[in-house]
């Protein structure tokens, strides 16, 4: 078996890291002698994450734009060519078969310089509404892996694969780990279990909504698992008590969804795909602050098919607390998003990204 060797960009948020990661780990199992390179944005979390997965790092100076005219937009530019010349280097001395990028502003010079020199890219999208780096980069790249229908107004359609976002293996099971989760928690397996999900850095306006509905939730009986972020755990620690577990990040997804009965979340497309997985009854608050408003678009593809609760940010003073009080009584309504939600999983998006990767070696 040839030695191969790949490399990997994507980062910038937990939603393009752990589709790489995922997909470095299937490339493992298949080629066990492959060599792996990442390259992700200087002093963004990926040069945390991936070497805790195993894996080496290299850091590009990149940066997205601004939407607004910014110093950082100013030093664009110069940061662009710098990224180029540091990718082309990389690949030279690297010499990978394939390069694969998940999204983030690294995989930009990264894919581009590969394509230069003649590698075999893969692109995996995982939003419903793609970013402007996968589009441009769509035009050279050899396939493009998607996890929602009708995306060929933004890439070549004869390029497109519909696979599904990678998710992590230990998702596909859980409702067997659902006394191990309760009791990982301290919580009491008797009552109803909600689990807040913000994102890694977390989100302000969901922290905000749950520390002023922390009563309500109490009164009706509903314990938390409350995932505030880190941006925000200084702030909201302070509410951690016998019903409230209140967390930075969740290295155990599989526990805090297992423990879970209602689970309120923004609608990244990775948060999107492990709950298709997951079939827990889900509301969903997308983040209004994200290039083209795809969290809104990623949550009503699920929506339009029954799956889930969508709530915009604007309306949850007047809306949430009927919404939720409503769900948690309603036995029936929570079985019927379940099972909607969970029609939508594409369990094995991973093997069917690294058979397309394959094609290419």
């Amino acid at each position: 078996m040839a030695n191969y060797k790949f490399i990997l960009s994507g980062g910038g948020t937990g939603g393009h890291i752990y589709p790489a990661i995922a997909i470095a780990n299937e490339l493992k199992a298949q080629f066990p002698d492959a060599e792996f390179l990442f390259v992700g944005a200087k002093d963004k979390m990926e040069m945390q994450k991936v070497p805790q997965a195993g894996y080496e790092i290299k850091g590009l100076w990149i940066a997205g734009l601004q939407r607004k005219l910014t110093l950082q937009n100013l030093m664009f530019p110069l940061k662009l060519a710098t990224s180029l010349l540091e990718s082309r280097r990389i690949i030279r001395q690297f010499k990978p078969n394939v390069v694969i990028g998940t999204g983030g502003f690294a995989s930009g010079p990264l894919l581009q310089a590969a394509g230069g020199a003649g590698i075999p890219t893969v692109i995996q999208e995982q939003n419903s509404f793609p970013g402007i780096t996968n589009k441009l980069l769509s035009k050279k790249a050899n396939a493009i892996c998607v996890a929602y229908e009708n995306l060929e107004r933004f890439f070549p359609k004869e390029k497109i694969i519909l696979t599904g976002n990678p998710v992590r293996q230990d998702l596909i099971d859980i409702d067997s780990k659902r006394d191990e989760a309760i009791a990982f928690y301290g919580l009491d397996p008797d009552k109803k279990t909600l689990l807040v999900l913000g994102g890694s850095l977390g989100a302000r306006r969901v922290n905000q909504l749950i520390e002023k509905e922390l009563q309500s939730f109490l009164a009706q009986d509903v314990q938390i698992i409350w995932q505030c972020g880190k941006l925000y755990f200084e702030d909201y620690k302070k509410h951690a008590q016998q019903n409230v577990r209140v967390v930075d990040f969740i290295e155990r997804m599989d526990f805090v969804y297992a423990a879970a009965d209602v689970i309120i979340s923004r609608a990244g497309a990775s948060s999107v795909s492990e709950l298709c997985i997951v079939g827990k009854p889900v509301i969903f608050i997308p983040s209004p602050n994200v290039a083209e408003d795809h969290q809104t678009k990623n949550a009503q593809a699920i929506v339009e098919a029954k799956g889930a609760i969508l709530l915009k940010e604007s309306e949850l003073d007047s809306q949430f607390s009927i919404v939720f009080e409503a769900l948690v009584k309603d036995h029936g309504k929570q079985k019927q998003l379940s099972d909607n939600i969970k029609k939508l999983a594409m369990p094995n998006a991973t093997k069917v990204i690294v058979d397309q990767i394959k094609k290419l070696l």
